[in-house]
């Protein structure tokens, strides 16, 4: 079980969890699994929609949710995961995050944002054969070195 996303997009993703600090940033990840291998070839920023607690929780709305799913599409890409930033708090999911994660074999990357700095970033793979069933697996993060190929492809 592997996500693997480019130099780029990783610096993409903790750079956007830094700028939205001490509010949770989020973002849909757009690319391939492969059974648990999962490649990210784009990055969504998506706006918090929460307002009561933006700085411990997140929403992505619907509509956004369905834009991507048709950027994704016209790129030969789906949904792969999203991504969100605890600011002042560990890379690990919360009972809140696993309640509301409901897409089964997607990636769920959580970024630790301390004192305005992204220090630690994990990915949690949601697997399970129904809303039940559902669990986290921890899922190691590949990111290519910055001089590869697929850094200009990305």
């Amino acid at each position: 079980m592997t996500l693997s996303l480019s130099h780029r997009l990783y610096g993409e993703l903790r750079a956007h969890c830094e700028q939205t600090y001490p509010h949770e940033c989020c973002g849909i990840l757009l690319g391939r699994a492969d059974g648990g291998a999962i490649t990210v070839h784009r990055l969504l920023r998506a706006g918090n929609t929460r307002t009561d607690s933006a700085h411990n929780r997140y929403h992505i709305a619907p509509q956004e949710l369905i834009t991507a799913q048709r950027e994704g599409r016209k790129a030969g890409l789906e949904i792969v995961g999203f991504y969100h930033s605890h600011p002042d708090h560990p890379a690990m999911w919360s009972p809140t995050d696993f309640a509301e994660a409901h897409w089964l074999g997607c990636a769920y990357v959580i970024t630790a944002v301390e004192q305005g700095r992204a220090t630690v970033t994990n990915s949690f793979l949601l697997t399970g054969a129904d809303e039940e069933g559902k669990a986290f697996l921890q899922q190691s993060i590949l990111v290519s070195p910055p001089d590869s190929a697929s850094e200009s492809a990305g």
